[in-house]
């Protein structure tokens, strides 16, 4: 069978991009903020947020290689607290993105979410840390149904894959939001826009909740 610097089959390379792709592209907090964010105050003010979610990712899929991800999914009442926090902060980035609807500085101001906020807001996704335990669980500590020989080099790629689809997609929903930002200045469609966007991330914080 064909191999990755003969640690990674062409097959499991293949589903890792599947994977990836799949749940970088599809919309969630993450590409909804991205969005938002560029709509409303343009790129280079969300690029903070783009840079964020992939350095975020990397950490919890590093931590979970390492094991504390099988620890969180072993104790409920750490399970809930991240879910808490994560749907308190959700629907707070909601509240705030509803009532911004204007393209002014003071509109900036009110929706604020910093490097480290992006990169937290990951750490509070229960999703992201089920995901990363099943990638290291899939991926990193078995290759092709047995124990890996080399869970560290593979923790590495299967790292460098999710944070590059992780960049790319939020990049891109950015870009679609920058594109619409003169569209959206125009009569009440920011207002319109940042209330679907709050309604998404609402929305979210209900799947994570009934999770």
């Amino acid at each position: 069978m064909q191999r990755l610097d003969s640690r990674m089959s062409t097959e499991e390379l293949i589903a890792l991009l599947t994977l990836s792709a799949a749940m970088s592209f599809s919309p969630g907090p993450n590409t909804a903020l991205s969005t938002a964010l560029a709509a409303n105050f343009g790129l280079r003010r969300a690029l903070r947020f783009i840079v964020a979610v992939p350095v975020g990712w990397t950490a919890i899929m590093l931590l979970s290689g390492a094991g504390l991800g099988a620890l969180l999914m072993a104790w409920p009442a750490l399970q809930w607290s991240v879910k808490a926090v994560g749907v308190a902060y959700l629907l707070w980035l909601a509240w705030k993105l509803a009532g911004t609807g204007t393209l002014n500085p003071a509109a900036a101001q009110r929706l604020q979410v910093s490097f480290w906020q992006g990169v937290g807001l990951q750490f509070v996704n229960i999703k992201a840390w089920m995901l990363a335990l099943s990638l290291a669980a899939g991926w990193v500590a078995s290759a092709a149904g047995a124990p890996s020989a080399n869970p560290g080099e593979r923790l590495l790629i299967v790292c460098a894959v999710m944070a590059v689809f992780a960049l790319v997609s939020n990049l891109l929903y950015a870009w679609v939001g920058s594109v619409l930002r003169g569209w959206l200045a125009q009569r009440r469609r920011l207002y319109w826009f940042n209330r679907g966007m709050a309604l998404v991330l609402v929305l979210t914080a209900a799947w994570m909740a009934r999770s």
